[in-house]
């Protein structure tokens, strides 16, 4: 009988708590689903009680939840999916860019091991690269075509006119100008407006315009240079996170003015790691030809070539003069050269200062060899204008880096002359046979349209080859 009543008393009491948890939950009723709504937070689950709202907060943009009702856990919860989300989508993109990248420099790597492209394969295109004057051809035109196919250059639109989004078009420095100009409103193939789809970053400062505007004359102080660019990378760094998330190395600056390396040093990482493309292109002084571009100096007074160039003479006129060379004592070499073969020998035309009644250009086009030595640095105009005169171009000069010596070989259409062998300059000319000469004069034929600064621009001209000196720095940079 008393174990009866234990298990009554029991049985009674556990009756008991079943009804009182069953009225717990009936009264908790509304807590209790709405724990179970917000425990997983899907767009369906969220109800008419939540709305998806677009907050821009400073540079970046964030989702957040917006509730009438829920937890602050729940609102961080969201926020965290989101971000996560926007991060995996993010890096999925970079992952595309990057990829596509990969698979260009693996058709370049095929291409590169047929070396001679086959022309008959490209009947209609008339800008095949076909020569000794191209280190390998084949690879040269895959990676040219791979460029038109995938390269994306966001340009930064921080930055007030003069200075930055301008740049001189009719002076010693154009190609600051034109490049400039090109990239903002005529390379619709290459821009992007969207910095994301981006492989390279283009600041559009002009360092000519600097000197112009906020340079002391006289005073050979650069540092106003140095500030400008300081700041200019503070304001892109602080507002994007494309510098910072490479230290700078998908980044490019461009400058011919001789003081580009200087302004360059306004920041360490564009010094050190951001694509330079400089006309004073000086091993001596820092140009790294593994990252930075060699680029061409071209002098247009008027803003276009002389028609004398536009227009050289049939390569069967003849070339009465052996060499030519007039210009200003600017540097430690012309001064050599003069004190060789000023007045000294009559087919070594050399002039500090041309007379009035001789034309220039004319004495370029009736030379056969035009004598290009450095000035203050290492660039000189000469070598464009001698290609463009078909007129080999005689380079003189010490560490310098010629341009799109990527892709073209120099000793094919140019001739080479250590400093220390001014004294024998026409001995070393002499000694080229006829034959020799018309290869050479035919290389430069070949390489004159790499060399044409076109308004428009034209496939595989001047801004071209810049911009694929450019990208093929980017193809081979990993971003870490």
């Amino acid at each position: 009988m008393a174990s009866c009543c234990r298990y009554s008393v029991l049985t009674f009491t556990l009756l008991c708590l079943c009804v009182f948890a069953i009225l717990t939950v009936f009264f908790d009723y509304d807590h209790f689903n709405s724990f179970i709504s917000f425990s997983s937070p899907t767009l369906e689950s969220l109800g008419p009680k939540f709305e998806l709202q677009r907050v821009i907060v400073s540079t970046s943009d964030q989702i957040r939840a917006v509730g009438l009702s829920g937890s602050i856990d729940d609102h961080q919860h969201l926020n965290r999916s989101t971000t996560i989300m926007r991060e995996t989508k993010k890096r999925s993109r970079e992952q595309a860019l990057e990829q596509g990248l990969a698979r260009a420099r693996a058709s370049i790597r095929s291409a590169a091991i047929v070396r001679i492209v086959s022309t008959a394969s490209f009947k209609n295109d008339n800008d095949v690269p076909v020569g000794d004057v191209y280190r390998n051809p084949s690879a040269f035109y895959q990676s040219y075509m791979e460029m038109e196919r995938r390269f994306k250059v966001y340009v930064y639109t921080e930055g007030e006119l003069p200075i930055v989004h301008d740049g001189p078009c009719k002076d010693i420095y154009t190609i600051e100008g034109r490049f400039i100009h090109e990239m903002e409103h005529g390379a619709k193939r290459f821009r992007t407006n969207d910095p994301q789809r981006a492989h390279v970053y283009f600041m559009p400062f002009s360092v000519t315009w600097m000197v112009k505007y906020i340079y002391t004359p006289l005073s050979f102080d650069v540092s106003p240079l140095k500030q400008f660019v300081s700041d200019y990378v503070k304001v892109i760094s602080t507002k994007y996170p494309f510098w910072n998330r490479t230290h700078g190395a998908d980044h490019f600056m461009l400058a011919c003015h001789d003081w580009g390396p200087h302004a360059s040093k306004g920041n360490s990482l564009l010094y050190n790691n951001s694509i330079r493309v400089l006309c004073n292109a000086n091993t001596s002084e820092g140009f790294n030809p593994r990252k930075d571009v060699s680029l061409p100096e071209i002098s247009l007074k008027y803003g276009e070539p002389s028609p004398q160039l536009i227009h050289p003479p049939p390569r069967n006129d003849s070339r009465p003069h052996l060499s030519f060379f007039a210009g200003e004592l600017h540097g430690p070499i012309r001064p050599h050269l003069l004190q060789h073969w000023k007045g000294r020998d009559d087919d070594m035309q050399v002039y500090e200062y041309l007379p009035k009644n001789k034309d220039y250009y004319s004495y370029m086009t009736q030379s056969k060899f035009c004598l290009c030595p450095s000035g203050y640095e290492v660039a000189s105009p000469r070598i464009v204008e001698a290609i463009y005169s078909e007129c080999v171009p005689v380079i003189l000069s010490d560490n310098y880096v010629l341009p799109f010596s990527d892709v073209l070989r120099w000793e094919a259409f140019s001739v080479q002359v250590e400093t220390r062998e001014i004294p024998r300059l026409k001995e070393i000319l002499m000694a080229i046979p006829e034959e020799k000469y018309r290869q050479l004069q035919e290389g430069v034929r070949v390489v004159r349209k790499h060399f044409m600064l076109n308004q428009p621009s034209k496939r595989f001209d001047m801004f071209h080859m810049i911009l694929h000196s450019i990208w093929l720095r980017r193809i081979n940079a990993r971003p870490e």
